[in-house]
């Protein structure tokens, strides 16, 4: 096959490449030039798409002997990834940028451009298996990614290829210094790549701009005032400008974000305690289930804990979410509840909901949803 290896300039990407290219596949290599920020291309960036990173990938192309090229996707990354990064915050979400960033640009824009230029799939360092349309976890439970992933559609994952996924990171980094890549020791990337400097607060802060509210305990009752509500997170604990713990001593964390009337609400840890979740903007879900409750897993953070739920699809005829987020034209026409059968903490709108089939041989992901609702339990008139 004539494959695009997408090259971040990190050690899996480059190990993916060698690999594609050692199965006999016609492989070029591109680099994604996603912004023309000075911040985000100077020396020590700690993202994963600065100018060194750009370099880095060149030189694992010259060592494979395959062409390499920049494709520059700064406009969609803009418009898509950080545009939307900053609206989610606005109304109160928590969006994962890396997983829009997979939806919109590495999977869509990309693999678009890979399709309409001839070449059969795109190959990308990402831990997970995929196999005859399978997507399972990596093998790599500390380093799996296919949470990240659980936003793509079946046809796309036709098209792609994670030849990474059935390795350990340290066996990766092993066989990259056997081929004499120089990123074989290097540093994985680890902030939100159009914020380097990990300022998030401040850059929301620069682009929303001043919207004051209030900071009130379960009861409704005022305890301090905050500048915007994109300056909170559901579970957070720090930063809060209260005294450290409530009146019984006990600390105080997030509990709910109102970007409307600007309020965010305080409360205990038992507060954060989630039972039952409301997610749309479904990807991958068999539609062979509508109406049918079926047993499941499902994890909300990229590294967070996975419970086992009651799942169930159901018909959603409404035009926009509670938080006043229109619906995308491309959107399922269904909605996706959960009853966890375990609680989660810190369970926040915007984040995406991965539902996975567990399996002895890697569990299985079924799709995934954006949390539009969050409950502690699934109460008829709650459900929507």
């Amino acid at each position: 096959m004539r494959v695009v290896a997408a090259m971040s300039g990190g050690v899996d990407s480059a190990v993916a490449a060698a690999r594609a290219l050692k199965e006999g596949h016609e492989v070029i290599g591109v680099h994604l030039a996603l912004s023309r920020s000075p911040e985000a291309v100077r020396a020590g960036s700690r993202g994963c798409c600065s100018l060194e990173d750009s370099a880095d990938a060149r030189r694992v192309a010259d060592k494979l002997g395959i062409p390499f090229y920049v494709w520059d996707f700064s406009d969609r990354f803009a418009a898509d990834v950080i545009d939307n990064f900053v609206d989610s915050y606005a109304i109160g979400e928590t969006p994962n940028p890396c997983l829009r960033c997979n939806e919109k640009i590495k999977f869509e824009a990309l693999l678009d451009r890979s399709i309409a230029l001839g070449f059969d799939a795109v190959v990308t360092g990402h831990y997970a298996r995929l196999h005859d349309g399978v997507m399972r976890r990596g093998v790599d439970d500390s380093k799996d990614q296919s949470y990240v992933l659980g936003v793509l559609t079946q046809e796309q994952l036709r098209h792609c290829m994670f030849p990474v996924g059935d390795t350990e990171k340290p066996l990766i980094r092993q066989e990259a210094k056997a081929l004499g890549f120089g990123v074989a020791s290097k540093p994985d990337s680890h902030d939100i790549c159009f914020i380097p400097d990990g300022r998030t607060q401040a850059f929301l802060g620069n682009k929303i701009g001043l919207r004051p509210g209030i900071v009130a305990n379960t009861k409704g009752e005022k305890v301090a005032d905050h500048e915007g509500v994109y300056g909170f997170t559901i579970g957070q604990r720090k930063g809060l400008g209260l005294p450290r713990s409530g009146l019984d001593g006990s600390p105080r964390y997030v509990t709910d974000i109102d970007a409307a009337s600007g309020t965010v609400t305080v409360g205990t840890r038992e507060d954060l305690r989630t039972g039952f979740i409301v997610a749309d903007r479904l990807k991958r879900l068999d539609p062979a289930v509508l109406g049918r409750e079926f047993d499941c897993e499902v994890q909300v953070r990229a590294h967070g804990g996975v419970v086992p739920a009651r799942a169930v699809l159901v018909e959603d005829p409404e035009p926009r979410t509670p938080a006043g987020r229109v619906k995308e034209a491309e959107e399922s026409p269904w909605r996706l509840e959960l009853e966890l059968l375990e609680p989660l903490e810190g369970v926040a709108r915007g984040q995406a909901a991965v539902v996975y089939q567990p399996d002895p041989e890697g569990d299985i992901v079924l799709g995934s949803g954006t949390i539009r609702f969050t409950a502690k339990r699934a109460e008829p008139e709650e459900k929507r």
